[in-house]
């Protein structure tokens, strides 16, 4: 832009008149010019596909102001609805699923439940693996819905607290060791059966053994020798008839009549045997067997 400077002079009198004053040119011009519009119409492009990104993010993920997709955010915590998929560890204080529903947890490998303390270390461990259920801790409990305990395991014993303990297996159990308890019986119907296959079977009590069967018969095989002790008091047989079949028949020097009753008696080793009854007792005269 160029501006000219005029001057009026008066009739008569000379002055030279002055040069003409250049003011330059502000501002980009040219190549400049061009390169900034450019970057302006980049940068806007830049803006407009990145806004467009946001919203297509934003409407994948199902953001909402209560959450995203099916996760929600409440006063009680997080909710999740439906199927969900954790790639890395999950640490909550508590998990739920809804009332009507069950809370399933799957894994192509294991599912593993950690309880750790305050320096991080694992305390409690429950692994559930495609072919064997794990747990790792002090003590494995198992509580009613009355929080009555059920079933109890720590290093010294185990607790079974329910009032029956039902065996369904077609072998019945198998105790290695002693088995403590106050009453052993058999289902309805069916027989009961305590069997050692190739040691001795012993029944202690304190206070006495009571050996019942209403409805049947009992019987007590062994490969040696049966044993009835009682270290204070009797041994009872209190029955219609007793019978013991089997009892050797004592011997004398001379023949003897025998018209069909016996008398039993008692070696000193405690062995029975049957001696032909007289009007007295004939123990002595058949005392050979002894």
């Amino acid at each position: 832009m160029v501006r000219e400077q005029y001057t009026t002079t008066t009739p008569g009198t000379s002055l030279e008149r002055p040069k003409n004053e250049y003011v330059y040119k502000i501002g980009i011009y040219g190549w400049r010019k061009r390169c900034l519009y450019l970057f302006v119409l980049l940068l806007l492009i830049i803006l407009v596909v990145n806004f467009s990104l946001t919203i297509w993010i934003l409407k994948v993920m199902w953001f909402s102001p209560t959450g995203m997709g099916h996760l929600r955010v409440t006063k009680e915590g997080l909710r999740l609805e439906g199927e969900s998929e954790f790639l890395f560890p999950l640490y909550a204080k508590e998990i739920h699923s809804r009332v009507d529903s069950s809370l399933l947890l799957q894994s192509t490998h294991n599912v593993t439940v950690n309880a750790r303390n305050s320096n991080g270390e694992v305390t409690g461990r429950l692994n559930v693996g495609p072919k064997m259920v794990e747990f790792h801790g002090q003590q494995f409990q198992i509580n009613s819905k009355t929080g009555k305990p059920l079933f109890t395991v720590d290093e010294n014993e185990v607790v079974i607290g329910t009032d029956k303990l039902r065996v369904t297996g077609p072998e019945g159990a198998l105790f290695e060791h002693s088995v403590e308890t106050p009453l052993v019986k058999a289902e309805a119907f069916k027989q009961l059966r305590l069997e050692s296959p190739t040691r001795s079977l012993s029944m202690d009590a304190p206070r006495g053994i009571n050996i019942n069967a209403q409805a049947g018969n009992i019987e007590a095989l062994s490969q040696m020798d049966i044993k009835l002790h009682s270290s204070d008091g009797v041994l009872l047989l209190d029955a219609e008839t007793v019978r013991l079949p089997k009892l050797p028949e004592g011997t004398r020097g001379g023949s003897s009549i025998s018209q069909g009753l016996y008398e039993i008696c008692v070696c000193p080793d405690g062995k029975l045997y049957l001696s032909v009854a007289g009007v007295g007792s004939t123990c002595q005269e058949y005392s050979r067997v002894c």
